[in-house]
């Protein structure tokens, strides 16, 4: 998304953020929200440490009593398995503030346990509250073989959004019986059946999973595909493609090395002036100089012998380019 914080984005905020209360975490504080199309997004700020705050986001449906309208006061309430926010405060111009109030459901430390999870203390409670995290994400995840054992790991299905009808989706689209951390990482990295889908398009149909993360963290899009493919390197497999991306081989970059003349240079051979550093500036700085004949593999052994524009001026002095 552009306009708006992913979800394990604004997890993130919650994680990074809560920690740095106590254990014994404020229940009452200030916010602050941010109308986003029908999501609202919340700041709270704990009233023992206002320099602190955390943030989530949840859907309007998941509150009740929740107006956003201008002058909207109504108090309004979201209700987790962990325990109930309790909100008051004035909406306008699809902004908000006022003052909150955290109350932990007294029957969910005993759930947990009944499934075998450690306790939680009040920050851990409050915070899988705001990820909406508890004994039915667990129970929902069991039986589609996600077993989740300890705290970290609910938390960590709360943070990603790891939720039962993801890792069905998964599932449909070829990715069946996932661990639960390569359930979470492909959540991470924006593993969709969209995406396993567009790939599949393009003739990448079943590639293992350390392949398909491995395209999405470095953004080998079907877009970036069709861009090279374009440009001439048809037979490039995921790893070829991700290589690409990880050196920076653009097709603005191939498109004005192919203005200097290197034509018929390969992948390879771009990855390798990539690496190296050789740009076009470099290209028309040493040719300024003489070196109007050199091959691209010239101009990458340039660079790895450190020989630059300062170096051929400087031998070219009378002394050797020596100082005294």
């Amino acid at each position: 998304m552009t306009s708006r914080l992913s979800p394990w984005l604004t997890a993130l905020v919650v994680l990074f953020a809560l920690p740095v209360l106590a254990a014994n975490a404020s229940d009452t504080g200030a916010w602050v929200a941010a109308v986003r199309e029908k999501e609202l997004h919340l700041s709270l700020h704990p009233k023992d440490d206002p320099g602190s705050q955390s943030g989530f986001s949840a859907p309007f449906t998941a509150f009740q009593g929740l107006s956003t309208a201008d002058g909207a006061s109504t108090p309004f309430k979201l209700v987790r398995e962990a325990g109930t926010f309790d909100f008051e405060g004035r909406f306008a111009d699809g902004q908000g503030v006022g003052t909150w109030r955290f109350t932990p459901d007294t029957g969910y430390v005993k759930k947990l346990a009944d499934l075998g999870l450690a306790r939680p203390n009040a920050r851990e409670q409050q915070l899988l509250a705001a990820l909406d995290a508890g004994p039915q994400r667990i129970q929902g995840l069991a039986a589609l073989g996600q077993k989740i054992t300890t705290l970290h790991d609910l938390i960590q299905v709360g943070l990603f959004a790891v939720t039962p009808e993801y890792v069905r989706a998964l599932a449909a689209a070829g990715y069946p019986k996932l661990s639960l951390d390569e359930t979470v990482q492909s959540r991470i990295h924006g593993v969709t059946p969209e995406r396993i889908q567009a790939l599949a398009t393009m003739g990448f149909k079943g590639l293992p999973l350390d392949s398909l993360l491995s395209m999405s963290i470095h953004g080998v899009t079907p877009d970036f595909i069709r861009e090279m493919r374009g440009l001439g390197f048809k037979g490039q497999d995921a790893d070829g493609l991700v290589s690409m991306r990880i050196h920076g081989v653009t097709a603005e970059f191939v498109k004005a090395m192919r203005g200097l003349g290197f034509k018929d240079v390969d992948a390879e051979g771009f990855m390798a002036m990539r690496i190296h550093g050789v740009t076009p500036e470099f290209v028309k700085e040493m040719r300024d100089l003489g070196y109007t004949n050199a091959t691209a593999d010239d101009f990458v052994s340039l660079r790895i012998h450190g020989i630059d524009s300062l170096f051929v001026r400087g031998m070219s002095k009378p002394d050797g380019g020596t100082r005294k």
